[in-house]
């Protein structure tokens, strides 16, 4: 069963004008995909550990048709980008839009189902580099569209799993979970508690009255060249020194006894990661009893432990954080994604948004002499494909 595609944004008009104009050629599947934030539980999920993302409305859009021959043809609208290729076509692993669609395709593939070939023009309004998770809503999209064109659907669970290995293998980001599963598995006004290991997961209300506003640095970051693949080393040899199968498998009050037998930065990256976990454990506690005071706390300690111990923040990001907090209404601030540049989270009452857009874009030029640019938005469903959307 195709699920229905919300009403029209933006970037599925710009999809559907660039495939009629440019493709020659009537779609007749739309797919979209979310971005998402993570309201705290950060550079856990590839430890095993719990985290706590929404999905936001805020996607990436493809849309299809299938083509007489075997090859896929791709438009990325909004770059001006072209590529094509066969589903099994040999490719060297690379970062870029087009490993992530063509790990995608070959995937599939692989795993028995016969994708057609296929015209596609792939837009979106998930801003790229800010950390909101655009990769991931790329992959997502573009598998429910081929799905959809083979006349196939997969599990929520497998179509995951296949998103997450065209990332690791074919883009050579050693991620976690988090964002793929988020990208098909969110849904409306509820963020996601996700135990990264079981794969098991419980939905849980966002108050009507946040927002939450994704706040972009303006600073870029590619995961694949930055420090993130030396993060998930530095974890791993962490869980060896302290004999455990990964970071989640030590209780916080068993590393604080152990933490100085590690080397410094061994220490500081393994304590982030137990504590965060253990904060993230708290704050689904909190939201589900609508405790936002102790919410927005576990938030602030977040951000200052990815700073200090994880050391994944910039000033930027810092002072975006600082400034948020200024303003009366906001519940809590941090950095959400890898860090390094992208975006901050913060959970911000409604009554207090204008007050917001105000304050904290002037308040970070004056700190800082960049733009900030600030996405309001509200937990969203996860990703559909339809061929109805007229």
């Amino acid at each position: 069963m195709i699920a229905p595609v919300a009403e029209a944004p933006a970037a599925l008009e710009r999809a559907l004008l660039a495939f009629r104009t440019e493709l020659q050629a009537e779609p007749t599947v739309v797919a979209r995909a979310p971005g998402r934030v993570n309201l705290i539980g950060e550079h856990v999920d590839y430890n095993d550990g719990f985290v706590l993302p929404a999905a936001i409305d805020r996607d990436i859009v493809t849309v299809a048709a299938p083509r007489a021959d075997a090859s896929i043809r791709v438009l990325a609208v909004d770059t001006g980008e072209v590529d094509a290729f066969t589903p099994l076509e040999r490719f060297p692993r690379a970062a870029g839009w087009i490993s992530y669609v063509r790990g995608v395709a070959r995937l599939l593939s692989e795993m028995g189902v016969r994708v057609p070939g296929a015209a596609l023009a792939i837009s979106g309004d998930v801003p790229i580099g800010a950390g909101l998770s655009s990769s991931a809503a790329l992959e997502v999209s573009v598998a429910s569209a081929l799905l959809a064109l083979a006349g196939r659907s997969l599990p929520q669970l497998q179509l995951v799993e296949l998103a997450h290995r065209a990332e690791s293998e074919f883009a050579g980001v050693q991620c976690g979970i988090m964002d793929q599963l988020i990208s098909v598995c969110g849904a409306v006004d509820r963020a996601v508690f996700l135990d990264c290991r079981s794969l098991e997961f419980v939905h849980l209300p966002v108050p009507a009255q946040l927002r939450l506003v994704a706040t972009d640095s303006g600073v870029r970051r590619d995961l694949r060249n930055s420090a993130y693949n030396d993060r998930v080393k530095e974890c791993q040899g962490a869980a060896q020194l302290l004999g455990v199968r990964s970071l989640r498998d030590i209780e916080p009050g068993d590393f604080a006894a152990r933490e100085g037998d590690l080397p410094d930065l061994v220490r500081r990256r393994a304590r982030h990661v137990v504590t965060e976990i253990e904060r993230t454990r708290q704050a689904a506690a909190a939201l589900e009893r609508q405790d936002l005071a102790q919410f927005g706390r576990l938030m602030r300690e977040s951000h200052e432990s990815l700073r200090r111990d994880y050391e994944v923040s910039i000033p930027e990001l810092d002072a975006l954080v600082e400034v948020a907090c200024e303003v009366d209404g906001v519940v809590g601030a941090r950095l959400s994604g890898a860090g390094f540049g992208g975006c901050t989270i913060s959970l911000v009452n409604e009554s207090a948004v204008a007050e917001f857009l105000e304050h904290v874009p002037r308040a970070y030029r004056a700190r800082t002499g960049r733009p900030a640019t600030v996405h309001v938005c509200r937990a969203a469903a996860g990703a559909s494909a339809t061929d109805n959307w007229t």
